[in-house]
C-alpha cells in the first residue's frame, strides 16, 4: 500500500510533508531508503552525523522517485559548524553530491555551537540566495539561541527547529515560542526509541483505536502540528509508522 502523505506550509510558503523517514543508524541505508520511497515515504531525514548520506543517494537512485517530489533535508554536524563557514559550505557540497541531488529542500544546523552556529547559519543563507538550499531550519535550538540568532544579523527565519517531541517529552512553552515566531517544529525520537511500546496508556490507546502503540506516538505528533520522524528498518513497520491518517486521538 502506497500512503499520500499531507503536507503543511512552512513559514517560506514552501510544502513540508508531516510524516518523513528517519534515516539514523538504518542497516543497509540504501535498501531501507528505496523501501521507504516504495512506500510512500517522500520526506528524508538525513545528517552529515549519520554518516551514511551517500547510501541514501543510492537508495534514491534506485527508487525511481522524480527529485520533484522528494523532500530532502540535512544537518550540519557540530565538528563542520567549529571550523567555520567555508567547512559548513564543503560539507553542504558534499551532502548534495552523496544525496545525488544539486539543491536541499531544508538544510539545518543541528547543534547550536556556541560562538560558531551564528557564523553557519550566515552561509546557509549565502546558499539559499545561490539556489543550493530551499528552507533553512535549526536542531535542538531553545528559545535563547534563536534570539540570539536573529540579533546576530540573520535576515531568514529558520523554518523549522527539530527537537525531541514525544508525550513523554513535551515541552509546551519552548515550542509556543518557537511557533508564535513561525517556526515549525519536527520530533525527532517521536517514537522514543520503543521505549514507550509498553505504556500502560499509550497501549490502551492504541487498543481502542485498533492501531500500534507506534501509530499513536506518531499520531499524537501529527495531531499536535508537528512534523514526525520515525525510523525503522523493517518494511512493515515503515508502512505501520506511515498510517496515521484514518484516526484521531482525543483531546485528552
Amino acid at each position: 500500500m502506497v500512503t499520500s502523505v499531507p503536507t503543511v506550509k512552512l513559514n517560506d510558503g514552501r510544502s513540508h510533508p508531516v510524516v518523513g523517514y528517519g534515516t539514523y543508524k538504518a542497516v543497509n541505508p540504501a535498501d531501507c531508503v528505496a523501501k521507504a520511497l516504495e512506500l510512500g515515504y517522500r520526506f528524508l531525514d538525513c545528517a552529515e552525523f549519520y554518516a551514511n548520506e551517500k547510501a541514501v543517494g543510492e537508495g534514491i537512485a534506485a527508487s525511481g522517485v522524480p527529485r520533484e517530489q522528494l523532500f530532502l533535508a540535512s544537518k550540519c554536524w557540530t565538528t563542520t559548524i567549529y571550523d567555520g563557514p567555508e567547512a559548513v559550505q564543503a560539507q553542504l557540497e558534499k551532502t548534495l553530491a552523496d544525496l545525488g541531488t544539486d539543491y536541499l529542500d531544508l538544510y539545518c544546523i543541528h547543534w547550536p555551537v556556541p560562538g560558531r552556529h551564528v557564523a553557519a547559519y550566515l552561509q546557509l543563507e549565502k546558499a539559499q540566495a545561490a539556489g543550493q538550499v530551499r528552507s533553512l531550519g535549526v536542531s535542538n535550538y531553545a528559545v535563547q539561541d534563536l534570539d540570539e540568532l536573529m540579533a546576530s544579523g540573520a535576515t531568514v527565519t529558520p523554518s523549522i527547529n527539530q527537537i525531541e517531541i514525544n508525550p513523554f517529552l513535551y515541552r509546551k512553552k519552548t515550542i509556543a515560542a518557537f511557533e508564535s515566531r513561525g517556526v515549525k517544529m519536527q520530533s525527532y525520537r517521536t517514537l522514543r526509541d520503543g521505549k514507550a511500546f509498553s505504556d500502560p496508556a499509550i497501549l490502551a490507546t492504541a487498543q481502542k483505536h485498533g492501531k500500534t502503540a507506534a501509530q499513536v506516538l506518531g499520531r499524537w505528533c501529527v495531531q499536535h502540528g508537528f512534523i514526525a520522524i520515525p525510523k525503522s528498518v523493517k518494511a512493515e513497520r515503515m508502512e505501520e509508522n506511515l498510517d496515521l491518517f484514518d484516526f484521531e486521538l482525543d483531546a485528552d
